[in-house]
């Protein structure tokens, strides 16, 4: 480490920014469910992600080997280029994060990596191959795999369950979902950290202190897996609402079929070095355990805004990395100036989050019912308890010719 620079310390401390991003960020994929069940607290439910994520960060270097030396080419690509393109995911982080959206951290790196690179060096820069064949391939594939696979979980552990005990049934697969949960957490560290431990193994290289094709350092295995551990626990409330509560409504079977399902896809791309965005793996499986249950729901409007999320992340992380490389390539100003916007950036993301704060204690707090579920609810809350005098029909008259009183009726 003797041979760090300023600016490769820097572009270093920023890759562990966007690991606890990436942490905070993709919490949701692995508790979403198990907190709006009920398995268990929203605290505990983090915590014992971010144990798990870090104990994953250990377990394999397939995808940090993918991003070092697959995505773009070492060759040429200046120390620069890598903070430009972190510059450019952070803030789609931070940008979906403050709209609930659970977009892939994973693709806005490689968008932030690709823009900055192709700035930097033209499209020579870029494996056109290694992109297709191992980032959208798996991007497409992952969360229909995902979904399918949590749709027959689904199907199957209901047919299972018809034949038991209902409250037994539940309460095992409850404990069923933590298992499962444990192991997405698990995967994610697998898959997810291993993305930083790439970023900065490709800044070493770039800086003179790696040999090209170098795998990681033991020190940039430890930081990446305690800053995703740390972003973990502080946990990214308002997806995690969106996860667990605005797709679908979600049973204990469905969410352990739900995590069982996306720790599956992702573990075996992790052991094949696909860098598959965990986020799309389990929002698919999400999504696959809603239609699986006889009468469930998907929340079309909230997927939809997510499948526009997920079409602009890369080319929108793409464009910032961009433009950030082209100011740090006029020199320090430039960098000094990118770094300030990246300051700034964050900071005014984050105090529009304090506006309508989410986190732990309201995490599970229903918002909106689905559209279109009971679209009079509101008519017939406005008539709850209203009474209404309806005159009876006049009693026929009298020999005084009035018509003798009748009593009213209310409803």
């Amino acid at each position: 480490m003797e041979n760090i620079t300023l600016l490769l310390g820097i572009v270093i401390i920023t890759a562990l920014v966007f690991d606890f991003t990436n942490g905070f960020h993709d919490t949701a994929n692995a508790m979403a469910t198990t907190i709006s069940t009920g398995a268990l607290r929203p605290k505990t439910a983090v915590a014992m992600s971010a144990v798990l994520n870090l104990v994953g960060a250990f377990l394999s270097i397939e995808v940090a080997k993918t991003i070092s030396g697959g995505i773009i080419n070492e060759a040429g690509i200046r120390t620069e280029v890598i903070f430009a393109a972190l510059v450019g995911a952070i803030l789609w982080n931070l940008l979906t994060w403050l709209l609930g959206l659970p977009s892939s951290s994973s693709h806005a790196l490689f968008g932030g990596l690709i823009g900055a690179a192709v700035m930097s060096a033209g499209f020579s820069a870029v494996n056109g191959g290694t992109i297709v064949t191992k980032v959208l391939i798996p991007a497409v594939a992952a969360p229909v795999v995902a979904g399918l696979a949590a749709f027959l979980a689904t199907r199957l552990t209901y047919r299972i369950g018809s034949r038991t005990d209902d409250k037994a049934t539940s309460k095992g697969y409850r404990a069923g979902q933590i298992a499962s949960a444990g192991l997405v957490s698990l995967a994610h560290g697998t898959n997810d950290a291993q993305k930083t431990m790439g970023v900065i193994t490709l800044a070493l290289v770039t800086g003179g202190v790696l040999a090209p094709g170098a795998n990681p350092p033991m020190w940039v295995i430890v930081s990446a897996g305690l800053a995703i551990a740390l972003g973990t626990y502080l946990g990214g409330w308002r997806i995690i609402r969106t996860m667990g509560k605005g797709l679908t409504d979600l049973q204990p079977q469905q969410g352990f079929a739900a995590q069982t399902s996306a720790a599956t896809v992702i573990l075996a791309s992790s052991h094949l070095g696909f860098s598959l965005s965990t986020t799309q793996s389990c929002s698919g499986a999400v999504m696959g355990a809603g239609l699986g249950r006889r009468g469930g729901v998907v929340r079309w409007s909230t997927a939809t805004r997510m499948f526009v999320a997920w079409g602009l992340t890369l080319p929108a992380a793409a464009l910032v990395g961009a433009g950030a490389e082209f100011l740090t390539g006029q020199g320090t100003w430039g960098i000094a100036a990118v770094a300030l916007l990246l300051l700034a950036g964050s900071g005014t993301i984050w105090s529009l989050s304090r506006r309508k704060p989410v986190d732990h204690t309201n995490v599970t707090d229903d918002e909106i019912a689905a559209t279109g579920a009971g679209a009079g609810s509101g008519t017939d809350a406005a008539l709850d308890g209203l009474k209404v005098t309806i005159p009876a029909p006049a009693a026929p008259a009298a020999a005084t010719g009035e018509p003798a009183p009748a009593p009213a009726a209310t409803v």
